[in-house]
């Protein structure tokens, strides 16, 4: 009897039981599903960043790892210090404060790249610049090509709060507003330029929480990919520092360092520095980033925001709602505080902050041995605070710190604050470099980040699966190619000189990379404009010698350097192969057949070289070639590579 006569042998009863059996065991099934959806870690795919004395992620790592202090004298191009500054801080029109972190070049932008218009550039906010062209770099970092973005639903969330260059704009005579001056400075066209310009349908918001904007905005991302919302997020924070205005209101609400430093957890600590920056991170769902064969950083774990309440004033931080708030992201992280060893704290450097904060950590994560304290540390020790970008920028520093396995050191730290309980709690600030032991269970932080409008904000962070990059799982089984082919591209011809002598330098310096994950990321991870160069190598050594003469203006063989046609040939192409006396002719397809036509072939080095020439002649031409597919039968990983060298030039309105 089969499971039908069964069932229908059974009293109407028992078969309403077992229907109800089957229904509950599908809905337990489904809970547990969406359970796990809910709980799902987030992976950090890319990274780009700006801050001072750094223009990219290495050059952020070697700042913190050499312990450097990046505050300067605040630059002529924001204002005359010394029209501003009085040591009175009741004095009329002044400032304490003669120092902050800056970035340089502040009306210098590459328009032409982004097709926006001179005139419109000029009413562009500094900020959104700096967001377009880090998000890029941050695509680029990860090995996404951001041309292949366009109609897909990622979503972009940006931290941002700062609107000195619209008061500027403003402040002159109102026949010269243009049409471009709300569209350049209003907050919501942050995130709404940036997701325009990619072609991206998810969702697009901008957030000001005040100094907890970016860190709010990543957990935004990270529950929008959760909710199956967007597949892909960029999300991070911009800051800006163009008038003395602000900076005059700080000093009179006595929350500037008239010393110029961040002197977090210090008996000397008497307020902040403020500070410039820029950074934004590419996020996936962890399930689909290993899929995907991408690089992971790290993972976010959970994340909660919350605010202080009813506090004794608007701006006083709240110890018990910041406990909540930590407590809140470590349960949705599924993790004990046990398992957290080091958290990079908001840390401001104020006399009525530290101790709040130090204390509220004392309290979630105290429980420990004293011979294995919690380390915490800021990042604004080293680069002042960013503001809207201070979340963001404490972030990537724990980021970076998970893949070197090293915790920088926490400047300006001498004397401990004696409002801290330090005898009572299990917490240690490193005034040198310490060894991030990973045991068996992988190393876990947590990113603080508190708004002065009560928005306070929490990030848990993993360290991911790779040191380096990540290793990425590509399709595997085809025997290898005995030759590849390095493409480079840019929209003008100095640009693609400039990449050119970029990757020389890059692959000079690193000796590990291999040259088929190399050729694979640019050829992958990269936008192809119309200025083109192929290289056919055989090995690394090969490569670099050819990148080499290349930027000498050598014709060398296997080197073709040229612009897109317009009318550009098909993507069907011809090649002769030697066969004894004569000829073979081998036709290929450029489109998703190209890898797999490859692979069947048994071809010596010397058809491999005729075979990619052909190919790579084929893409500087302008032929769409499809690289994905090229390198499908293989094992692949994406590396980090330069990214574009975008050609600035200056626009902007000077102060008055």
């Amino acid at each position: 009897m089969n499971t039908a006569d069964q069932a229908e042998a059974l009293s109407p009863t028992k078969r309403a039981l077992l229907a109800i059996k089957d229904l509950q065991a599908k809905v337990e099934a489904l809970e547990q599903a969406l359970d796990q959806a809910k709980h799902e870690p987030i992976a950090i795919v890319g990274i780009g960043c700006r801050f001072p004395g750094a223009d990219n992620p290495a050059e952020f790592w070697q700042l913190l790892h050499d312990g450097q202090d990046a505050i300067t004298d605040i630059p002529i191009d924001r204002w005359d210090i010394d029209r501003y500054y009085s040591p009175d801080p009741d004095a009329p029109g002044k400032m304490v404060a003669r120092s902050g972190g800056f970035l340089p070049h502040l009306y210098d932008f590459d328009a032409s790249f982004f097709r926006i218009a001179p005139r419109e550039a000029v009413s562009l906010d500094p900020q959104q610049r700096l967001l377009l062209e880090v998000s890029w770099e941050a695509l680029e970092h990860g090995g996404v090509a951001p041309d292949r973005l366009i109609n897909t639903q990622t979503g972009v969330f940006v931290g941002i709060c700062s609107i000195d260059y619209w008061q500027r704009l403003l402040s002159r005579d109102r026949t010269e507003i243009d049409a471009y001056l709300t569209i350049g400075n209003t907050h919501s066209t942050a995130a709404g330029r940036l997701s325009y310009l990619l072609g991206l349908t998810g969702p697009s918001l901008s957030v000001d929480t005040a100094c907890s904007s970016s860190l709010v905005a990543v957990h935004l991302a990270c529950q929008s990919l959760r909710q199956q919302e967007c597949n892909l997020a960029l999300a991070g924070g911009v800051n800006r520092i163009l008038s003395p205005e602000s900076t005059i209101n700080f000093s009179k609400a006595r929350m500037l360092s008239p010393a110029g430093r961040c002197r977090s957890f210090d008996a000397d600590a008497n307020g902040f520095v403020r500070s410039e920056g820029c950074g934004m991170v590419v996020l996936k769902r962890l399930s689909d980033a290993i899929a995907q064969g991408d690089p992971i950083f790290a993972t976010i774990l959970g994340s909660a925001v919350n605010h202080d309440g009813r506090s004794s004033g608007l701006t006083v931080p709240n110890g018990p709602a910041q406990q909540a708030v930590i407590r809140q992201a470590l349960q949705q992280s599924r993790i004990q505080p046990s398992q957290v060893s080091y958290v990079e704290a908001h840390g401001t450097g104020t006399s009525l902050g530290d101790p709040i904060e130090v204390n509220a950590l004392g309290e979630v994560f105290g429980n420990r041995s004293s011979s294995h304290p919690l380390l915490i540390g800021s990042v604004k020790t080293n680069i002042g605070h960013t503001e809207a970008a201070a979340g963001i920028a404490g972030l990537i520093k724990v980021v970076l710190s998970l893949q070197q396995g090293e915790i920088p050191a926490n400047l300006h730290f001498q004397t401990p604050n004696p409002q801290i309980r330090w005898n009572e709690l299990s917490i240690a600030v490193p005034t040198r470099r310490v060894v991030w032991q990973s045991a068996e269970a992988p190393r876990i932080a947590g990113v603080s980040a508190f708004g002065f409008n009560g928005s306070n904000a929490h990030v848990v962070v993993a360290e991911g699966g790779s040191r380096e990059s990540g290793v990425g799982s590509w399709e595997s089984g085809g025997k290898e190619r005995l030759a590849h082919v390095l493409t480079l591209s840019a929209r003008t011809e100095v640009a693609l000189k400039q990449l050119i002598s970029c990757y020389a330098q890059h692959l000079a310096t690193h000796g590990d990379l291999d040259v088929a994950d190399v050729c694979f990321t640019a050829n992958t991870g990269r936008s192809h404009f119309n200025y083109r160069l192929a290289i056919v190598a055989a090995s690394m050594e090969e490569l670099r010698e050819k990148l080499t003469s290349c930027m000498a203006g050598e014709a060398t063989e296997g080197v073709i350097l040229g612009r897109a046609l317009s009318h550009p040939p098909s993507s069907e192409l011809m090649v002769d192969l030697r066969a004894g006396d004569g000829s073979k002719p081998l036709y290929l397809s450029l489109t998703d057949k190209l890898g797999t036509q490859l692979a069947e072939l048994c071809l010596s080095l010397e058809d491999w070289r005729t075979v990619l020439h052909q190919v790579a002649k084929y893409y500087v031409q302008g032929a769409s070639v499809n690289w994905v597919a090229f390198d499908r039968p293989y094992s692949r990983r994406k590396v980090v590579l330069p990214t574009y060298p975008f050609q600035r030039q200056r626009y902007g309105i000077e102060a008055n």
